[in-house]
């Protein structure tokens, strides 16, 4: 338990049962008596984004976090099955531990796991992922308005707005933290 005077962005808590990833923590003095710490966390498991209150002699749980390099073997059903580059051990994860990785991260794949008390919780994705364009409309001569772009579907099943001279069966690079369109790699 740590006082929740010393909460400081990125920190992950254990609130409700639930783990957060502190966004935002602000500390407020009043006229008399203690302050108040205001924070805006980040639920590991649903991705949304609360507001909590505290007293400043409050006590929060930390979360002990540790994180794996894996490789994305298969998915089955709605389970994800990955494997430690290390020990060789397996693991799986459900959708809602995967959010927003379903559409960035392909088989055979390398991520990193994160991890509470051996359970594997949610997946770390780099910065940026190269994907092959499935489906996109042909360019035409022309078409080179700028700051506009045409719908695309990657092999992750993920859509995107790319620039008009990207073609079927190209690879591009895309932001993970963004979903858009990089570059072609």
């Amino acid at each position: 338990m740590i006082e929740v005077g010393k909460i400081r962005k990125g920190m992950p808590l254990i609130i409700e049962e639930e783990i957060y990833i502190v966004t935002e923590a602000n500390k407020h003095s009043m006229g008399r008596g203690d302050g108040i710490i205001r924070t805006r966390m980040k639920n590991l498991k649903t991705g949304l984004v609360r507001q909590f209150t505290f007293q400043a002699s409050e006590k929060v749980e930390e979360a002990a976090l540790s994180f794996r390099h894996v490789q994305y073997l298969y998915s089955e059903d709605e389970l994800f099955h990955f494997m430690d580059l290390e020990t060789y051990e397996q693991y799986t994860i459900g959708v809602d531990e995967m959010g927003d990785a379903l559409d960035y991260i392909k088989e055979n794949e390398e991520v990193d796991l994160q991890f509470h008390e051996d359970r594997p919780i949610g997946v770390i994705l780099p910065n940026t992922v190269v994907l092959k364009v499935t489906d996109t409309a042909p360019a035409y001569k022309g078409d080179t308005v700028s700051g506009s772009g045409k719908p695309a579907v990657l092999e992750t099943g993920l859509k995107v707005t790319v620039p008009f001279f990207v073609e079927n069966g190209e690879r591009i690079r895309v932001d993970t933290r963004t979903g858009e369109y990089i570059e072609r790699a």
